[in-house]
């Protein structure tokens, strides 16, 4: 077995401690060993959690695929491996062969204020009170996630332009639809509908993070801003 000589991870700079690297650099800069290392947490009084991760890994030539072949009781032959350890290595390699074997799902993309209005109805169809969504968009308007932003009676509903532009930056959107629902069926903006669209859309402009269209959507049909050259 190779050996190694160990420093101690509290001994290292901090953006080469694993966690640490992770925050300041990102997953894709971690080595294998100090993924796993993180998984484990702590090495031996003599080996460092990284250290320890390259003894396992040196085991089965550095091929993740024999390592996600080991079993608990394989793991746990490594001194500083026990049986929390070993299980937590046997449930991430599951997880990565699980990922792989899964389908990406194909996320819609939105070219048409119909789109929109087909993408929403499993969300708004047949709803008696009045709720707000955010669609957070990519650079190519293929839909990131929907957002619930509030909701409120019948006839309104708050909404916190904070809320919306924090969202959105926080999930990195490049560009955001405003979706809200009138139960009434009532497909005419009202003037808080129109106060509210032309502030969203202003700050968007500000933070390059445009407001694309803002739709009210009813069960027979809807209204879009964009459309109508409101926006």
């Amino acid at each position: 077995m190779d050996s190694f000589s160990s420093i101690k991870i509290s001994e290292l700079a901090e953006e080469d401690r694993p966690r640490e690297k992770l925050l300041l650099k990102g997953k894709g800069s971690l080595t294998d060993a100090e993924l796993i290392a993180i998984l484990i947490g702590s090495g031996t009084p003599s080996l460092s959690a990284v250290d320890l991760s390259r003894m396992i890994l040196s085991s089965v030539s550095h091929d993740l695929s024999q390592l996600s072949r080991m079993s608990i009781q394989d793991l746990k032959k490594f001194k500083g491996i026990g049986e929390a350890k070993a299980i937590t290595i046997v449930a991430a390699m599951e997880l990565g062969r699980r990922r792989k074997e899964s389908s990406p799902v194909k996320k819609p993309r939105i070219t048409s204020s119909r789109d929109i209005y087909d993408l929403m109805k499993a969300e708004l169809y047949d709803e008696s009170i009045e709720h707000f969504y955010l669609i957070l968009l990519s650079r190519t308007n293929q839909v990131l996630r929907k957002e619930h932003v509030s909701q409120g009676g019948t006839s309104g509903t708050v909404v916190d332009p904070k809320v919306i532009f924090k969202t959105a930056l926080e999930h990195l959107a490049q560009s955001i639809i405003l979706v809200h629902n009138h139960p009434s069926g009532q497909l005419k903006p009202s003037q808080q509908d129109l106060r509210l669209t032309e502030r969203l859309v202003k700050v968007g402009k500000e933070l390059d993070l445009p407001v694309l269209d803002h739709l009210i959507y009813a069960d027979d049909g809807y209204f879009s801003f964009a459309d109508e050259g409101m926006i």
